[in-house]
């Protein structure tokens, strides 16, 4: 007995069986901690109402004659503020963001005894890449930093 199977059943089937293709893949990944997809920024909305705000204040970091400066070594990482600016004129917190796992990110604050530089130890951090957003302010004006660093 010979079964015959015509052009539109063909269709049929390869049409079942690519939607049966595509629905594996969509629930391996919802299933699967590994393809965790989260936000870098909770409540991301109420986030990007303020960003006018957020641009004028890295207009004013970027418009600064002499920069802050973040350097990755192998001890960690280091922000260091020139010798213009005086230390305990600094107020801020450095937030670390890690995209790939929110579990990672984690806040500095800007604390200076008398060299303007913080060093961050490299224990803290897990190798990959990481976002670095500083949000300070220097004589009652606001800045911000943004900067993405790879660590080994």
């Amino acid at each position: 007995m010979k079964i015959k199977i015509n052009w539109g059943t063909s269709i049929v089937i390869a049409f079942v069986l690519f939607i049966s293709f595509i629905m594996y893949f969509v629930l391996k990944v919802q299933s699967d901690s590994k393809y965790d997809n989260e936000l870098v920024v909770d409540e991301y909305y109420k986030h990007d109402v303020h960003f006018q705000d957020e641009m004028v204040r890295i207009q004013n970091a970027h418009d600064l004659k002499e920069k802050p400066v973040i350097i990755v070594g192998s001890n960690g990482v280091t922000v260091s503020f020139p010798a213009v600016f005086s230390p305990k004129d600094i107020k801020g917190t450095v937030a670390l963001y890690r995209a790939s796992n929110k579990k990672f990110d984690f806040q500095v604050p800007l604390a200076f005894t008398d060299l303007a530089s913080l060093s961050i130890p490299k224990d803290k951090f897990v190798g990959g890449e990481w976002y670095i957003n500083m949000e300070w302010k220097y004589n009652g004006k606001a800045y911000l930093t943004k900067q993405k660093i790879y660590i080994k």
